[in-house]
């Protein structure tokens, strides 16, 4: 006879997580191997997830959703997942990627530091390390980080991909993250994402001045159902707005920024000017 190893739900989210993905197996009659089947995984990865012994990735939990019939479902594994990660995540920014990695369009600004969904592992990892150096997260929280946005931008690889439209403030790509190698394979990054068939690449000169709409992060998406929202952070937390008497102002203010903005061609110009080490 098999032992079967038994998972106090208690001991943890990750073993919470396993009981519920045995639970929901076992009341299909699925055996692990067919579970795997459906999740493209093999019945020993299904084993470990399910005793805890490796923990749920975005992917698997992707998955598992698909397999189980609960995509976007209050109990999807998706939604566990998030709560696993929590805690090594910006208040607010959970629920937000729920949203995001469900989207037609995405809108993204930023200053100061390039989008995550635009980031090298090599440019994430600078910035996760540079966080540990000031001691606002641990170094297994560091690495959690980067292992999230690596899987988040996997799951936006889908079938049709969502509309991507990026404006750069000049900072971010004139900012120093890690030394040279770092900084110019972000910005090789930069110029493939620029060539992609679903995006579109812009940056907000300095020269904009007093134009540029936005200091800070903001997130805007437009769902298969046209509805709007935004995401804005602070230095602690981060804030999804569903109110359309503040989304629409934001959403029309992107769109001042993307006409005062430079066009593709000059902003993917200006990134080969600096990786060539001009001005």
């Amino acid at each position: 006879m098999v032992n079967i190893k038994e998972l106090d739900p208690e001991e943890g989210p990750v073993a919470a997580y396993g009981a519920r993905l045995r639970a929901a197996r076992e009341a299909r009659g699925w055996t692990q191997e067919q579970l795997g089947d459906r999740m493209k995984y093999s019945g020993q990865h299904i084993s470990a997830l399910e005793t805890a012994r490796k923990p749920p990735t975005l992917r698997s939990s992707v998955s598992a959703d698909m397999a189980f019939g609960i995509a976007g479902k209050v109990e999807s594994f998706k939604r566990a997942y998030y709560e696993i990660r929590r805690g090594s995540l910006m208040e607010g920014f959970p629920e937000y990627l729920m949203r995001e990695s469900q989207a037609a369009e995405i809108r993204l600004f930023d200053s100061g530091l390039v989008p995550g969904l635009l980031q090298t592992h090599a440019y994430a990892w600078e910035l996760a390390n540079g966080a540990v150096q000031r001691d606002e997260i641990t170094p297994e929280q560091a690495a959690e980080r980067v292992e999230f946005l690596i899987e988040r931008q996997a799951a936006l690889i889908q079938t049709p991909p969502p509309l991507i439209f990026a404006v750069l403030d000049e900072s971010c790509i004139r900012r120093p993250i890690g030394d040279q190698s770092v900084m110019d394979e972000q910005l090789a990054r930069l110029i493939e994402f620029s060539q992609m068939s679903n995006t579109s690449l812009q940056i907000a000169p300095y020269s904009m001045g007093a134009l540029r709409p936005f200091d800070r992060l903001v997130n805007l998406l437009t769902m298969h159902d046209r509805s709007l929202m935004a995401y804005t952070e602070s230095q602690s937390q981060g804030y999804l707005d569903r109110e359309l008497t503040s989304v629409v102002p934001l959403m029309k203010r992107y769109h001042q920024l993307q006409t005062h903005a430079a066009s593709q061609a000059e902003s993917v110009a200006m990134i080969e000017q600096l990786r060539k080490g001009t001005p």
